[in-house]
């Protein structure tokens, strides 16, 4: 199966999604309307449109991850270094806008990328790997940061409160990054790249693919995505704090979202716009919990029912693929090693190239 068929497999799930999706809302507004409340006022879609900023951005990270075959625990902790950051750097100045922006983007991008080589280049699992840095970025905030730090400069707090229309801007500007991605994954060599990688490393060098650079790059961009992910916390809060992404839960979340858009754990299938459903799913469930000011303890309840749901779901999914590759030892498919072979070394990277 080549990297686009793949991609189009993910493309093909997302309309299911979408559906769960429509069954969410539909029960979540019968269930606000029994206890007397309207889900669709203004107030509560312009909530429910702020929550999906900062899990979307820490999701379309998680995505390039998960699609070139790895994973990154490492989000939330990353997530609130950039927030302290920024804060930290900006400190209420006008003048600080900047270098706090651009201190969190790179610091979180190089420690994403990182990473990425020791995935890529030290063979761990994006597991270990990504945990491992995450402990490393949690000792740091813990042993310099006591509670809250820093302030927002006057921008970047009227970035965070601005709207056009009834879309807050840091939505908008989520949404324009999942864009890019989406064009990243589906119109670029680099994009094919971290298909084919995380479908079969093997045959992806076969076939001519740096195999360790999409790695790195996927890493990187997740890494990116949560610096920007913290930038909007300070941007909303006003202030930076060195535990906002452990509370979020932004990282067991990201990779729930991802699941439920229909993106495989193993790799090399997957759809940006199916972990928009995803992040809409649990925007969905926690707009309608706390409108019925349901107990906290609870939420959380409902949380794990549903990554455990998302998780159940995928492995249902990836059953067919595993025992596939079983039944032709533990390899590539026949199919695939045969047109790897026919094709030479350089002609999946090209047809990729083309599409």
């Amino acid at each position: 199966m080549s990297a686009l068929a793949r991609l189009r497999g993910g493309l093909g799930s997302t309309a299911g999604v979408y559906l769960v999706l429509l069954g969410v809302i539909v029960v979540a507004a019968v269930v606000v309307a029994a206890a007397g409340r309207n889900l669709f006022t203004p107030g509560n879609l312009t909530v429910l449109m702020t929550s999906i900023a900062v899990l979307g951005f820490v999701a379309i990270g998680q995505t390039l991850v998960i699609l070139v075959g790895s994973l990154d625990l490492s989000v939330a902790y990353l997530v609130s270094l950039s927030s302290v950051l920024a804060a930290g750097t900006m400190a209420g100045a006008s003048g600080g806008t900047v270098p706090g922006i651009v201190t969190a983007l790179v610091a979180t991008a190089v420690i994403g990328a990182l990473t990425g080589c020791l995935v890529a280049y030290l063979q761990l699992s994006g597991f270990i790997a990504s945990l491992g840095v995450g402990l490393l970025v949690a000792g740091y905030l813990a042993s310099y940061y006591r509670g809250t730090t820093g302030k927002a400069s006057p921008e970047l707090a009227a970035f965070g409160s601005a709207s056009i229309g009834p879309l807050p801007v840091p939505t908008l500007l989520m949404l324009a990054c999942l864009v890019l991605a989406v064009v990243l994954v589906g119109r670029t060599r680099m994009g094919m790249h971290l298909l084919a990688v995380g479908g079969d490393a093997h045959v992806a060098r076969m076939s001519g693919v740096r195999a360790g650079t999409p790695v790195v790059v996927a890493h990187a961009l997740s890494g990116l995505c949560a610096g920007i992910a913290g930038v909007v916390i300070v941007a909303r809060l006003g202030v930076g704090s060195p535990t906002v992404g452990e509370q979020g839960g932004y990282d067991l979340l990201s990779i729930a979202a991802v699941v439920l858009g229909g993106a495989s754990l193993a790799g090399g299938r997957g759809s940006l716009w199916g972990t928009l459903g995803g992040i809409l799913i649990f925007a969905v469930v926690d707009s309608a919990m706390g409108i019925l000011q349901v107990n906290p303890f609870l939420k959380e309840v409902v949380r794990g029912v549903v990554i455990v749901a998302a998780v159940a779901l995928y492995a249902r999914r990836a059953a067919p693929l595993v025992r596939r590759r079983f039944a032709a030892g533990a390899g590539p498919e026949p199919a695939e090693a045969s047109a790897a072979t026919a094709a030479g070394p350089t002609a999946p990277v090209t047809e990729g190239a083309e599409r």
